[in-house]
């Protein structure tokens, strides 16, 4: 018989966390970093007992909400290349579906976060409780059911001798390269107590290896055969290439058959912008040079991407008739999309072994000047985007699609003091903080300009989150950069409408004494979904921040101020007011001495974001409207639907 030790579901599991290893390439480490609480009635004589009497080497953080407390940890995971994680735990009920959009954001972005909510009482002897949801068509739900639709693996925990397959199924979940996401167990508040003699073999070491699995010689095969029929192909560096280490071995492929590459959100970063083969940023929100190639090409090589519409512009971007796709995933299910020969494998390896049958034919591509002469319209393009002054009347905005912009403006530099352009801010940001840094989005207007024209200088430095495109991962997922990345300045990147969503962990980078800095660019206004609406023939409607017209009864007032400085001043983070360049390089600079989280207020002219370079994106135009201009922009959508691929 095995030995056995006595203890509650809660300290099982707290001892299993601490015994998970995670291994790669032959280096080993701690699995779980530690765990982010917030204690409610559900959890915190349960697993907070567990915590507070025997964490191991777990370390406890105090959240001050639940989405912003996963989206640190989502940040820590992302940032750490998925190679450490932390767990998160919530009270029932409310506590919990807090956490359901984190656990959405990471399952989209395939990050590993282990999700513990607390649930109601497996025996139902006190039903309902406090918090419970009841529904009288099926007793054995509650909130925690939520979570089935936005995790990699669900299980609830109903009995204690139910841990061991759980745990062991949610570390096999959370290490698997190809399927990875959020994973949640949840803990029903009686079971989390209840004492089990669990084997001493259930808390041995284990070492969950991250593998590198290998193209097999037909995939290679037909790798080589595809590529050596094509004359000007086109790689797409996505969030596998970062995953699986393999920007070097990206970055000599590229060069020894000089194909071009553009970047994907997740897979932007890995390499520096000025690479001569990097035309940086690809599709919806993509730059003037990687849009310019890919309509030409004639063979796409997907690396370790999801072929999301921002990537390929709703498959409307290679524009090629003989375009095909060579798909590199780890995942089979990606590997299979847009009708792609599959090479399901570690991008690194089966780089690798492309690379080794490809050289023996001295095929290259037939570009010649095409790509310097592309990268060279881009270095121009976000040189005059970093310089765009304010010039009066005559001023045309990046996205001219406003009537009233003069009138805006007027109104705008009336409350703020400020006509600071944001592609200039931008790019005063971008010269300013310093190589080494790290910036996080996510959400609104940034990320488009991000992947258009930021300059990234340095591996590891770009992190945006934009599978979910979720508002308020940004000063959250700052807070777990930086607890990956403690010696390294870093910079949330975040409008007005998504720091006002969510925030919440700023105070807790304070608590923790871990020094983020928010850039946020306040337009008062919802800036890129009100592009969107007025580019598809709408007006301006519910995006702009104003109060409330007492003679109209419509949100059509003026705008409402906010000084988001003195907002984060009151958590304690050092503040900066800007309204002009030289304000903002002072500011920057100025936040970089300091040893507390800073936030620059910056008030940026509406508009003047940076425009798409001959994109297309699909949305939900109506197909009947009293409006003239939507019916035009449906007919205009026809048009462009026509020369995408259906599937």
């Amino acid at each position: 018989m095995a030995n056995t030790v006595r203890l509650t579901v809660a300290q099982a599991l707290v001892k299993f966390l601490n015994n998970q290893y995670i291994e790669f390439d032959g280096k080993q480490n701690k699995m779980f970093k530690g765990i982010f609480t917030i204690f409610g009635h559900g959890n915190v004589v349960g697993l907070g007992e567990a915590l507070e009497n025997d964490p191991g080497d777990l370390i406890v953080h105090q959240g001050r909400n639940e989405q912003g407390m996963a989206h640190a940890a989502m940040g820590y995971a992302k940032q750490k290349r998925r190679k450490q994680i932390y767990a998160c735990t919530s009270s029932v009920g409310p506590g919990a579906a807090n956490m359901v959009t984190a656990a959405a954001t990471a399952t989209a972005n395939c990050i590993p976060v282990l999700f513990l909510p607390g649930d109601v009482y497996a025996t139902r002897q006190p039903d309902p409780v406090l918090q419970q949801m009841e529904q009288p068509h099926d007793l054995s739900i509650s909130t925690n059911d939520a979570f089935r639709a936005v995790s990699k693996y669900w299980d609830r925990v109903t009995r204690p001798e139910q841990l061991m397959s759980a745990c062991i199924n949610a570390m096999r979940v959370l290490t698997d390269p190809a399927d990875t996401g959020a994973v949640t167990i949840a803990l029903p508040q009686d079971v989390e107590g209840e004492a089990y003699d669990y084997p001493e073999y259930f808390f041995q070491k284990r070492v969950h290896r991250i593998d590198r699995r290998p193209a097999t010689k037909a995939m290679v095969e037909d790798a080589i055969k595809l590529i050596t029929a094509k004359k000007k192909p086109m790689l797409i560096c996505g969030g596998g290439v970062k995953y699986s280490e393999a920007w070097d071995t990206f970055r000599e492929f590229a060069h020894k058959y000089n194909i071009p590459f553009g970047e994907t959100q997740a897979g932007k970063g890995v390499i520096v912008w000025d690479d001569p083969m990097n035309l940086n940023g690809l599709g919806e929100t993509g730059c003037i040079a990687a849009n310019e190639i890919a309509k030409e090409a004639d063979l796409v090589i997907g690396v370790g991407t999801r072929y999301t519409d921002f990537t390929t512009s709703s498959k409307w971007i290679f524009q090629n008739p003989e375009v095909s796709f060579l798909n590199i995933n780890v995942s089979e299910f990606h590997a299979y999309k847009l009708d792609g020969v599959q090479v399901v494998a570690d991008a690194k390896v089966a780089l690798e072994a492309i690379d080794a049958e490809l050289e023996k034919t001295g095929w290259k591509s037939s570009y010649t000047t095409e790509i310097a002469e592309a990268k060279a319209k881009y270095d121009a393009e976000v040189d005059r985007l970093y310089h765009i002054e304010y010039t009066g009347k005559d001023f045309v905005p990046e996205v001219n699609d406003a009537l009233d912009t003069d009138k805006v403006y007027e109104e705008f530099h009336n409350i703020t003091g400020s006509y600071l352009t944001q592609s200039r801010a931008l790019g005063i940001v971008n010269e300013t903080i310093g190589k080494d840094a790290v910036i996080v989005g996510a959400s609104g207007s940034l990320p488009g300009d991000l992947q258009r024209a930021w300059r990234v200088q340095s591996e590891n430095g770009y992190h945006v989150e934009y599978g979910f495109s979720c508002m308020g991962y940004e000063v959250n997922a700052a807070l777990g950069v930086k607890m990956a990345e403690p010696d390294k300045e870093v910079y949330s990147m975040v409008g007005d409408g998504s720091y006002m969503m969510l925030h919440s962990e700023l105070p807790t980078s304070i608590q923790e004494r871990q020094k983020i800095n928010v850039v946020l660019f306040d337009n008062m206004t919802f800036g890129c979904i009100n592009n969107l609406q007025i580019g598809h023939g709408m007006g301006s409607f519910g995006t702009e921040f104003r109060f409330r017209n007492e003679k109209t009864g419509k949100l059509d007032g003026g705008f409402v101020p906010v000084d988001f400085a003195m907002n984060a001043a009151s958590y304690g983070c050092k503040t900066y007011k800007v309204t002009t360049a030289e304000e903002l390089k002072a500011a920057l600079e100025d936040a970089k001495k300091q040893t507390v989280s800073t936030l620059i207020d910056i008030k940026v002219l509406p508009k003047t974001m940076i425009h798409g370079y001959g994109d297309w994106w699909r949305v939900g135009q109506p197909q009947v409207s009293k409006s003239e201009t939507v019916r035009k922009a449906y007919e205009a959508l026809k048009v462009e639907l026509a020369k995408a691929r259906q599937y």
